[in-house]
């Protein structure tokens, strides 16, 4: 544990950013996980003036920073600088702060048994911030809600348009069953039903403010019919075998978790190329949008292979913590233009 992790004060909320964190498994402790799509923030507010940090794990900092007293936060070794932002969080703030350990080898035994072992921590870890160990039927109970949940927002997949269901996603990934998308989603899909040339969104997670690109490449006459970034359906969990719940609730969702989510930091990454060429063929896309933030290595470094290994056109874009530039809007509209 980090020196915070000894706080015995109880925390409602529990707030994460990667996909590797067992949500299921914070609720089953009695807590809310939330995992966040911050807000924008300015370089500024960080150490250092910010020189060289992602813009996604800066407005990370920014809302750990000005979460409210009952909040704890778990950081991933996924990212590199989102490591480095656990001890930030910790400096700037006297909040509980959790450095969960992810392999990225994702194939060997081992790797799998360190996963489960960190999934183990965090669970003393909820209890020290005021949450209470789950039996086996209160967990199995949760997974299934989570998987249902997933299931119900799945099917919103064409009935949403395309951002408005990116959108729902992150409302789920916020809120859990409870999302108010999944009770009565209110935002339909609207006209006469001619679809846009069909598009992938591939990278990292986004930040609230670019989901405007969904609206953007809608105008241009395009529609996203996969969302492969960070924040969309990549990284939501198959469905779960039922009977293997109920009959070894942790088990399956630590091999879930771990073993079923496609990512560029994975080593190997070939489960990120069979999941979209599986996707990509699915869903008849005829081309790639591809997504990732300044100063990120990852995904940067993964441009270069995706272009070489796509047959279809590809278009590389770089955000950072603002608005779609009109430059990047025009490289849209002109890439749109080619595929028509």
């Amino acid at each position: 544990f980090t020196r915070q992790e000894v706080s015995r004060s109880p925390m409602r909320t529990v707030s994460y950013t990667c996909p590797f964190v067992p949500a299921e498994w914070i609720a089953a402790h009695g807590l809310h996980p939330a995992r966040i799509v911050p807000e924008p923030a300015g370089l500024a507010t960080l150490p250092g003036a910010g020189e060289g940090v992602c813009p996604f794990t800066a407005a990370f900092f920014n809302e750990a920073r000005s979460a409210p007293p009952d909040r704890a936060v778990i950081v991933t070794t996924v990212c590199d600088q989102m490591r480095r932002m656990s001890e930030w969080i910790e400096g700037e703030r006297n909040v509980p702060v959790f450095l969960f350990n992810v392999p990225a080898t994702w194939e060997s035994v081992t790797a799998q048994r360190i996963y489960r072992s960190e999934v183990e921590r965090l669970g003393r870890a909820l209890v020290q911030w005021g949450g209470r160990p789950p039996t086996e039927e209160e967990l199995s109970r949760t997974i299934l809600a989570y998987d249902a949940a997933r299931s119900r927002l799945r099917d919103l997949r064409g009935v949403l348009a395309a951002g408005d269901f990116s959108k729902a996603i992150s409302d789920f990934f916020r809120n859990g069953p409870d999302a108010a998308c999944l009770a009565a989603p209110s935002t339909a899909r609207s006209g006469s039903g001619e679809r846009g040339v069909p598009l992938a969104l591939v990278g990292g997670p986004l930040l609230s403010v670019h989901f405007e690109i969904f609206d953007v490449i809608a105008e241009a006459g395009g529609e996203v019919v996969l969302d492969a970034t960070g924040t969309g359906e990549r990284v939501l969990i198959p469905p779960l075998d039922r009977r293997a719940v109920r009959e070894d609730p942790f088990g399956t969702m630590v091999d879930a978790c771990f073993g079923e989510l496609p990512d560029a930091f994975r080593r190997p990454n070939s489960g990120l190329y069979i999941w979209l060429k599986e996707e990509l063929e699915r869903r008849e896309v005829r081309g790639i949008i591809f997504s990732h933030h300044v100063f990120c290595d990852t995904w940067h470094g993964e441009a270069r292979r995706l272009k070489e290994w796509s047959s279809l056109p590809v278009l590389i874009l770089d955000t950072n913590s603002g608005v779609l530039g009109a430059r990047t809007v025009s490289r849209i509209e002109a890439f749109l233009e080619v595929l028509k």
